[in-house]
C-alpha cells in the first residue's frame, strides 16, 4: 500500500489558507472604504426607518408597494 504524499497535502493546505486570507482581506478593504461619519449617518437613518416601520413590519426584500422611495434612494427626481 502506498503512503499518502504528505508534502503535497501540506502544500494544498497552505494554499487553501492563503486563498482564504486573500478573500478576507478583500472583504475588509470594502468595509474600510466607508468614512466613519457616513457609516454613522447610514446606521441612524436605518434605525429611524425601522422605528417608523414598526421594527420589522415590512418584508425582508424591500418596502411594500406604494410606500414610495426610501431615504436611502436619494432625493426625489425633479418634476
Amino acid at each position: 500500500m502506498r503512503r499518502p504524499p504528505w508534502k503535497l497535502i501540506g502544500l494544498a493546505g497552505l494554499a487553501g489558507v492563503a486563498a482564504t486570507g486573500a478573500v478576507v482581506a478583500r472583504k475588509r478593504r470594502a468595509h474600510a472604504a466607508y468614512d466613519p461619519d457616513e457609516l454613522r449617518d447610514r446606521l441612524h437613518r436605518r434605525l429611524a426607518e425601522a422605528a417608523h416601520n414598526g421594527a420589522g413590519d415590512t418584508p425582508a426584500d424591500g418596502p411594500a408597494p406604494g410606500d414610495g422611495p426610501s431615504p436611502a434612494d436619494g432625493p426625489a427626481p425633479a418634476a
